[in-house]
């Protein structure tokens, strides 16, 4: 009988002949058969998934669903419609338009493979370790990730938008493409596809675009928020650079000849942006706050949020804002009169309400018409806080009382001394509109330590001044949202709720993630939030006594302007506060600035309101003297944003 020795297996493993660990080391023909393996098995996945997925039909995003936005109560507050699109062949977009956008996206795209391996390589290399979204697609990617949709930054996502590229490279031809490509692409504007962006930016059809106006639609594909002109001049710089190197770009390629590249020298200024009729009045600033809040949170861009179909909440209160638009325009229909006061020119208001219990923007006055004035005033950090920002120093001062007595060993030690002392020279200078104390105590308290406590109270760090001897007395420039909400954290006995826009979120009834609200943070002493309400209180139960007396609401605050104060706005901050105790601030710059009031048992569900009032003439930056504004006896005007904010209350 014959034996089985020296008869080869179907797979020599562990491998016969040798010793020890070199048994279990594959052979050179093992790791190229197992390879072969992977990669047919490779090959036949690519296959299986190649022939299930389908080219999505790139008219799907003109059909997709409107972005709602809703009022606090869950009513619709506005509907922004179907994607702005319209199609065009390509015998009506320029030649020089087309070469503008290769030059810009895809150089090789007539002789590409309609994919980039080493961009997709690095994009899921990104997404797989978390980092950002990685460029460099080209121009048939791209496309198809306009007519795909999603925009989930995954490997799944990745690999169907390459599968569907290469489907698309063999499907179609480059010039269907290129068409397809420049009907489905965003250029900010609420515009998708050439046709409509060039409406939108040069009130013109495709057909007519120049190639200097072609080559700065060109320069926006790259991200309209950074590279559209008219979102100020940060944007308006990058957008001349990029226009300037597509059209010498297109020289280096062979597009266009040198002479006629010289022909084009003056950037082709598009129109000024505009909102449609349907975000009207405030509705245009609301859906501004709420999409800042949204973009800050979740990641989503202008350009996810145009595509539609979500459901936006918003923490908006109907018939708050109606209220706060009319008390602005009351006060300005009585006390502001362009016609016969030259100073009454160029007036602008802005306001904001945020409820102290939980940080909600309910309501906010953005400008006259958001579809006429397009900056938000109620969100602008422009305008400087001037006295309004004393009750800071003051809270400091305290602060740092609280700390050192906390600290001391010295049972000796004197209440009148040191920051006990300053505190208390603080609260009188506090009521009697004084700057001289709080330069003082800037240099007694540090400059520094006044500016992180303002930060934390709710002031943004980017909007605060540079830390100069006149810091204390406000010539930082907090916007009305973040003072109203700084302001909540004395309201609200020292702790702070960052504020939000937003309550939820769907998108195709999906809830949105990343709008969770962080804890609120103990970020003053209650004692000390205390004593600066208190004292606040008090100066504006004097400053009431002398405008005439306390509104329905008994809001304890009024504005004074100070002689020696240069600043060149005009500020009110208030809350109305239990039956029997009301705290309202105000602040006046305008030449002078000064808080007003606040007091200790404010009603946290009630919300505190910032009005700030200035000048602005449009295409000058810096802000016109207030001198005159409203005539004598409003006192530079630092009387008006009370009279806005007892009209406030008052409403109905």
């Amino acid at each position: 009988m014959k034996g089985t020795k020296g008869r080869r297996r179907f797979l020599d493993y562990p491998r016969q002949g040798r010793e020890g660990p070199r048994r279990w080391l594959p052979s050179w023909r093992q790791w190229l058969g197992v390879l072969s393996l992977c990669i047919l098995g490779l090959f036949g996945l690519f296959a299986v998934v190649y022939a299930k997925i389908d080219v999505p039909d790139e008219n799907e995003l003109a059909r997709k669903q409107a972005t709602v936005y809703h009022w606090s109560d869950g009513s619709e507050m506005v509907s922004v419609g179907a994607v702005n699109r319209q199609n065009v062949t390509l015998d009506k977009v320029p030649d020089s338009v087309e070469n503008s956008v290769i030059a810009a996206e895809n150089a090789t795209f007539y002789s590409d493979s309609g994919v980039s391996f080493k961009g997709i390589g690095r994009a899921l290399v990104s997404v797989v370790s978390g980092g950002e979204t990685q460029g460099g697609s080209t121009i048939t990617q791209q496309y198809v990730k306009n007519t795909y949709l999603s925009q989930d930054q995954t490997v799944t996502r990745k690999v169907r938008e390459f599968i569907i590229a290469l489907k698309v490279s063999n499907q179609q031809s480059k010039r269907d493409i290129l068409r397809g490509y420049l009907n489905t692409s965003w250029f900010g504007r609420d515009s998708y596809g050439i046709e409509a962006a060039a409406h939108a930016y040069y009130g013109i059809d495709a057909k007519k675009l120049n190639p200097s106006q072609g080559a700065l639609l060109a320069a926006v594909l790259k991200g309209s928020e950074q590279y559209d002109p008219g979102l100020g001049k940060a944007n308006h710089q990058r957008a001349v650079a990029r226009w300037e190197w597509i059209l010498d770009r297109q020289v280096a390629t062979g597009k266009m000849s040198k002479e006629e590249r010289a022909k084009y020298r003056t950037f082709p200024e598009p129109r000024k942006l505009s909102k449609p009729t349907s975000q009207a009045g405030q509705t245009g600033y609301l859906m501004d706050v709420a999409n800042k809040f949204i973009k800050a949170r979740t990641g989503l861009t202008d350009k996810d949020l145009a595509r539609g179909g979500y459901h936006i909440h918003t923490t908006f209160d109907k018939e708050r804002t109606r209220r706060l638009e009319k008390a602005v325009n009351d006060v300005r229909r009585t006390e502001i009169d362009p016609k016969h006061r030259k100073a009454d020119a160029f007036v602008q208001f802005g306001a904001a309400s945020v409820r102290p219990g939980d940080g909600a923007i309910v309501a906010l006055y953005g400008g006259p018409d958001a579809t006429r004035h397009f900056s938000n005033n109620a969100d602008t950090s422009a305008v400087p806080a001037g006295s309004a920002f004393k009750p800071f120093v003051l809270a400091a001062a305290l602060q740092k009382e609280a700390y050192e007595t906390d600290e001391s060993d010295d049972a000796d030690a004197s209440p009148e001394d040191g920051a006990t002392t300053m505190a208390k020279d603080l609260g009188g200078a506090l009521m009697m509109g004084q700057n001289p104390p709080f330069v003082q105590a800037g240099k007694r308290i540090g400059l520094e330590q006044i500016r992180e406590l303002a930060v934390d109270a709710g002031l943004r760090k980017e909007s605060m001044a540079q830390l100069e001897q006149t810091f204390p007395l406000g010539t930082s420039a907090p916007s009305a949202i973040r003072m109203a909400s700084a302001y909540t954290t004395f309201a609200n006995n020292g702790l702070h709720h960052e504020p939000y826009a937003v309550s939820g979120m769907t998108y195709d009834g999906k809830k949105v993630p990343g709008l969770d609200r962080p804890e609120a943070e103990q970020v003053i002493d209650t004692g000390v939030a205390q004593q600066v309400s208190d004292a606040l209180r008090i100066v504006g139960w004097r400053a009431l006594a002398a405008e005439g007396g306390p509104s329905a609401k008994k809001p304890v605050a009024a504005g004074r302007t100070e002689p020696g104060d240069r600043m060149k706005s005009a500020w009110f901050i208030g809350s109305p506060g239990s039956d029997d105790l009301d705290f309202g601030t105000g602040a006046e710059s305008g030449d002078s600035v000064r808080p007003d009031s606040m007091a200790g048992a404010a009603d946290v569900n009630e919300p505190t309101t910032a009005v700030t009032m200035f000048r602005n003439k449009p295409g000058t930056p810096a802000l016109l003297p207030m001198q005159g504004v409203g005539g004598a006896k409003s006192k530079l005007g630092t009387t008006l944003p009370p009279k806005v904010w007892q009209a406030y209350q008052q409403g109905s």
